[in-house]
C-alpha cells in the first residue's frame, strides 16, 4: 500500500568544519565554518539557521549580538548580508533556557557511552524534553545530572524525541561538534532509525508512505497529513501477520511529530493503543480484540540506530530489545493466531 505524494526537495549537503578552540568555555567547543556560495544575499542569521538548524534564529541572533559570532574576524550583525566564502566563528553559550532546567537523579537504561554521544533506551512514560505542563522527571533533566557538561550543550544533546509513550533507541550529542554532526545526519537521511509497530488489519505488502504531515486544520493538538505540512517518507515491511494485527518495521527518513502513527492511520492501518490516532473495537468480539483494547499505549518500539560516528567517521549501529509489553501482546496474539488456524 502506497500513499504517493511525492517531493524532490532534499536538502543541500553544507558542511561546516568544527574544531575545538583553545579559548573555548570548559566542555564548550567552537564552531568554524564557511557560508556556501548558493547563500548570497541572506541575512547572516538567516544563513546560521540553515546551517545551524538545532539553534533556534532568536538565540543565534542573541549571540551576534553579544559578538559570539565573528564573520571574517569581526563582529557582525544579523542583519548584515552575506555572498559566500565568509567564514565564521562561533562561541556558543549556554542559554536561560537550558540552564533553568533541573537536574534530577532519574535512572537511565545507558546503551552507549563514549566522549562524543549517548545512546539511550527510553522507557515508555519517560518525557523526552521539558513542556506541555511536564517541566519535571524528563529525559533532559535526567541527562543534565548523568553528564553536567551537558548544560553546555543546547537541549543537553538532545537530537531528536520519542513520544512520551514510545520506547526504544535515543541518541545524544555530549558535545556541540557531536550534535551538529547528528543533526545533520538526520537532515541529509544518512542516520537511520527502524522501529517495530503493531498495526490493526493485515498489511498485504511492503510499502512506502510519502505524505506531508503538519498540523490538524481543526484539531490543533494533533498532527494530519495535509498539504500543508512538511515532506515525511516512512518506509514499511511487513514482518509477521496475525488474525486481524500486523507487526511491521518501519524506518524514517524524515522525523515529523508522530509520523508513524500519522502515515499508518492515513493508509487505514493505525497503531494497536494509540490513543490519539488508533481506532479500537467498540467492543471485543474475540481473544484478540480484548488483547487489543486492553494495550494501554500505542504500539511503537524504536529498535534500530544506525548512525556515522561524529568522531570516528564509523558507521556504527545499535538495537534494543522490544519491551516486556509489547511482547507480550505479540506472544498473545501468536498463540491465538495459530488457534484460529
Amino acid at each position: 500500500m502506497m500513499n504517493s505524494i511525492k517531493d524532490n526537495d532534499a536538502p543541500p549537503d553544507y558542511s561546516a568544519k568544527l574544531t575545538p578552540s583553545a579559548h573555548a568555555q570548559p566542555q564548550q567547543d567552537d564552531i568554524e565554518l564557511t557560508i556556501p556560495g548558493d547563500f548570497a544575499g541572506l541575512r547572516l542569521d538567516q544563513a546560521l539557521a540553515k546551517l545551524l538548524p538545532h539553534w533556534s534564529r532568536s538565540l543565534l541572533q542573541s549571540w551576534i549580538e553579544e559578538n559570539h559570532v565573528l564573520v571574517d574576524g569581526h563582529a557582525a550583525t544579523a542583519k548584515q548580508k552575506v555572498w559566500g566564502n565568509e567564514h565564521i566563528h562561533i562561541v556558543p553559550q549556554a542559554t536561560a533556557a537550558d540552564s533553568c532546567h533541573t537536574a534530577e537523579a532519574i535512572g537511565l537504561a545507558i546503551v552507549h557511552e563514549d566522549d562524543a554521544l549517548i545512546v539511550i533506551n527510553k522507557p515508555v512514560g519517560l518525557v523526552t524534553h521539558p513542556g506541555n505542563g511536564n517541566w519535571q522527571g524528563t529525559l533532559l533533566n535526567a541527562l543534565l545530572h548523568h553528564a553536567s557538561q551537558l548544560e553546555q550543550v543546547p537541549r543537553a544533546g538532545i537530537v531528536h524525541r520519542l513520544d512520551k509513550d514510545t520506547s526504544g533507541l535515543l541518541v545524544v550529542a555530549k558535545t556541540v561538534i557531536a550534535q551538529t554532526h547528528l543533526v545533520r545526519q538526520l537532515q541529509q537521511h544518512t542516520a537511520q532509525r527502524e522501529y517495530l509497530a503493531v498495526v490493526l488489519g493485515s498489511v498485504n505488502q511492503n510499502g512506502m508512505v510519502d505524505a506531508p504531515v503538519g498540523r490538524h486544520p481543526v484539531h490543533r493538538t494533533k498532527m494530519a497529513v495535509t498539504p500543508r505540512g512538511k515532506p515525511a517518507r516512512t518506509h514499511y515491511h511487513v514482518i509477521e501477520r496475525f488474525e486481524n494485527c500486523s507487526l511491521l518495521a518501519c524506518s524514517l527518513e524524515t522525523g515529523r511529530t508522530h509520523q508513524i502513527r500519522v502515515h499508518m492511520h492515513s493508509i487505514g492501518h493505525p497503531l494497536v493503543g494509540d490513543p490519539v490516532y488508533g481506532n479500537k473495537p467498540k467492543a471485543a468480539r474475540s481473544i484478540a480484540e480484548e488483547m487489543i483494547m486492553s494495550f494501554s499505549r500505542q504500539a511503537l518500539h524504536a529498535r534500530k540506530l544506525t548512525l556515522t560516528h561524529p568522531d570516528t567517521g564509523q558507521n556504527v549501529s545499535w538495537e534494543a530489545e522490544i519491551p516486556e509489553d509489547m511482547e507480550n501482546l505479540l506472544n498473545g496474539l501468536r498463540q491465538y493466531s495459530n488457534k484460529a488456524r
